[in-house]
């Protein structure tokens, strides 16, 4: 299976900058700039083998692929071939700096898919689906002037893409999860580091200063790059709120992301434990408690949620659950009523997607499965409800903000583009930084045509409220 291209081995910490301070760059405001172009010749195969090698594709099956999928992208007036003549109708999708997602096709202008070699991108797609299409994108086989606007017409308007009548040989062109993605202990250890280990500066260099991975709550939009550090801060203070989080609380947080929630936790007068499977998060996060003056207060643990000790007043688990994978979902919320003390609560902060939709992806190997988050499934609503109820847990409360995770990955996505040259410094390739663009745009889409939600939920034990 094709990793990402580096770890966290592969570099050191560049001197002279403060711990947790992103360098320096422009706000991210305005369109960003354009995707790094790549030339699959130029490919490292030993580190992206499935980008550097168009898959064979038998004659028909490509034929097939290059009239559905050129059929779709047709009627949703997307695409047109390198150097080929503007279209006489366009789609007028999201741009960046709005806040709904598409609607439809008018006559105003929108987002282009350009192809640059259509044969490669037709039997990617032919031979692995989505994956192909996302790698054919790593390899450079096509571009758009908006992809966050592209992908986010494809996805408003996924159910039409394909006949319903070929739906159901889905499997032809989809694949199982790998066994090896299983989030067992050592599994769940693997696939986290894959992700949070490749370095801590990648991600200081699109996250704010507070360096939160999750979705912001915003006040005004658009949001500027400036006040999503309030944004993050106003997020976490509602979770806190909602587990009244105050002085003395004994707190537990599953998933330490790099300590923000920690440290604004223990400024409130709490104890805090928090349990990371990252050695990377959990070193940052200890210097930063450190150097906060509040290590008798913040406890940073490398260790599985599974294994979780004692039991306490408040429970906080941020976008957490994405990562435990659907055969362990009854471990998590075990875990979390067994960490619960009589009358605590429990806040969390979870992706979600529909039900049908989550049951197709979690028999099937995606894009972001293989190159983003090995062993994750965005859970339903339904699920959630179903596996917390089992566990003897209660809902009270549950809000949705969606475009508020919209905005945030907009955010992320325009700094990412502006610190490009942060990003090669730091040894990530070209592919790897379309490969990182590509999620940060797909993301983005799944909140604007409104595939995916983010929810806050308060849990209590089910006698109590």
């Amino acid at each position: 299976m094709t990793r990402p291209a580096l770890t966290s081995t592969d570099r050191t910490r560049p001197a002279g900058r403060p711990v947790g301070i992103p360098p320096q760059a422009p706000s991210g405001q305005g369109p960003a700039a354009s995707s790094p172009t790549v030339s699959r010749a130029d490919v490292d195969a030993a580190r992206w083998p499935d980008v550097a090698r168009v898959p064979s594709s038998g004659p028909l099956r490509t034929a097939v692929a290059r009239y559905l999928v050129g059929g779709a992208l047709n009627r949703l007036d997307l695409t047109r071939p390198a150097g080929g003549s503007t279209r006489s109708k366009a789609y007028a999708p999201h741009r960046a700096a709005g806040v709904t997602g598409p609607t439809g096709l008018s006559g105003s202008a929108g987002p282009v898919l350009t192809l640059h070699d259509p044969e490669a991108f037709h039997r990617r797609i032919a031979r692995h689906g989505l994956i192909g299409f996302g790698e054919s994108y790593m390899a450079g086989e096509w571009d758009s002037d908006d992809l966050p606007g592209a992908l986010s017409l494809l996805a408003e308007h996924v159910d039409e893409l394909v006949p319903a009548p070929l739906r159901k040989l889905r499997g032809l062109w989809v694949s199982a999860r790998p066994s090896a993605d299983r989030n067992t202990r050592a599994g769940a250890r693997d696939n986290i580091q894959r992700h949070y280990d490749l370095s801590n500066d990648l991600f200081t260099a699109f996250l704010d200063p507070t360096l939160t991975y999750s979705a912001a709550l915003f006040t005004v939009f658009p949001a500027r790059f400036e006040s999503l550090e309030a944004a993050q801060h106003r997020k976490i203070d509602r979770l806190l709120d909602l587990a009244r989080v105050g002085e003395g609380t004994r707190l537990l947080e599953i998933g330490t992301g790099w300590g923000e929630l920690a440290l604004r936790a223990a400024v409130r007068g709490a104890r805090v434990t928090t349990l990371t499977l990252s050695s990377e998060q959990a070193a940052l996060a200890r210097e930063r408690v450190e150097a906060a003056g509040l290590s008798d207060r913040v406890d940073v643990q490398l260790r599985d949620y599974r294994d979780v000790e004692g039991q306490y007043d408040a429970v906080v688990s941020v976008e957490m659950i994405e990562a435990v994978g659907s055969e362990y979902w009854p471990s998590y919320f075990t875990a979390l009523r067994r960490a619960l003390a009589p009358g605590g609560r429990i806040a969390l902060q979870a992706i979600t997607m529909g039900h049908q939709q989550m049951l197709h992806t979690a028999a099937t190997h995606t894009w972001i499965s293989k190159y983003v988050f090995p062993g994750g499934l965005i859970p339903s609503r339904t699920a959630i409800a179903e596996h917390s109820t089992a566990a003897g847990l209660r809902t009270v409360s549950d809000e949705g903000y969606g475009p508020h995770y919209a905005e945030t990955l907009r955010l992320w996505r325009e700094r990412f583009a502006a610190q490009r040259g942060v990003v090669t410094a730091l040894g990530m390739d070209t592919v790897f930084q379309r490969m990182w663009e590509f999620y940060l745009a797909y993301s983005e889409a799944g909140f604007r045509s409104r595939y995916l939600d983010v929810r806050q939920l308060l849990l209590t034990e089910g006698t109590r409220s």
